[in-house]
């Protein structure tokens, strides 16, 4: 990774924070995006040494996609690795929900994606480079009260997917990774029904995998060109796995899984 160029997208937090450190130990140069620049700063004073460039992104703006890839090339001149990190999540029931919710998570976790590797592709195709897509085991499983977020991760698989078929003889690597449950912010700032944040998380952060062990996973499968990465074992290996063989029982499991959070929106 000593030189690589990559892109992150929502790195100003959680697992987009901690690749941008994980790769700054191994040298590599760093475009990072996001829309709170102040929280760049400060992770750009945290690495002293490492090669950075710093652009405000709004991944559901096109035009913000377009900038941030723009610079990426004017300052490094090429781009070796894009992570598709920014995304948000949501928490109530569809039934009562305010459809611009939906609206509101696909501009930023499918169109995002879209956007940002439509700029980048030429790119990742010179370099015979590395396409990365940060998803979420509800990417393989719908989970209850999230249906926004289900949607827009299985639909960024299906692009990614589509994308690694149609650049197959390019050389072009596609890595769709899917942490389970990381201890991160993303909870915090969830969408309620009406649009507004939830302001606090429904799970114990404590006992989820940490946003750097996450990143350590990623970089490892970004270095190993693997295909796929599923993260945690129970709620993610055994979930996916059990899905494809047994999906109603999935389905039940799921719902009492999810129905024990505080405050479910449904029981």
């Amino acid at each position: 990774m000593k030189n690589k160029v990559v892109v992150i997208t929502g790195a100003s937090s959680g697992i987009g924070r901690a690749l941008a450190k994980e790769f700054a130990t191994k040298g590599a140069r760093l475009a990072l995006g996001a829309r709170r620049t102040e929280l760049l700063k400060e992770l750009q004073d945290e690495l002293p040494g490492t090669e950075l460039l710093i652009q405000k992104t709004d991944v559901s703006i096109e035009d913000d996609c377009r900038l941030l890839i723009e610079a990426t090339i004017a300052r490094f001149g090429r781009i070796d690795i894009l992570i598709n990190n920014a995304g948000i999540s949501m928490r109530a029931l569809f039934e009562e929900l305010d459809l611009n919710v939906i609206r509101q998570l696909m501009d930023v976790n499918f169109f995002g994606t879209v956007y940002c590797s439509k700029f980048a592709l030429p790119y990742l195709l010179e370099t015979k480079g590395s396409l990365v897509g940060i998803i979420s085991i509800a990417g393989y499983v719908g989970l209850p009260g999230r249906t926004g977020y289900s949607a827009s991760k299985f639909a960024i698989r299906g692009f990614l997917d589509t994308i690694r078929i149609e650049n197959l003889k390019k050389g072009l690597h596609v890595l769709v990774a899917a942490p389970g449950f990381t201890a991160s912010e993303v909870r915090k700032v969830a969408l309620t029904n009406d649009g507004t944040q939830q302001g606090e998380t429904p799970r114990n952060e404590d006992q989820m995998m940490t946003a750097e062990e996450c990143a350590k996973h990623i970089v490892r499968a970004i270095e190993k060109r693997k295909r796929e990465l599923i993260l945690t074992f129970i709620e993610g290996k055994l979930t996916v796995f059990l899905n494809k063989l047994f999906p109603s029982l999935v389905d039940k499991l799921t719902y009492s899984h999810m129905a024990k959070e505080p405050n479910s929106p449904f029981k």
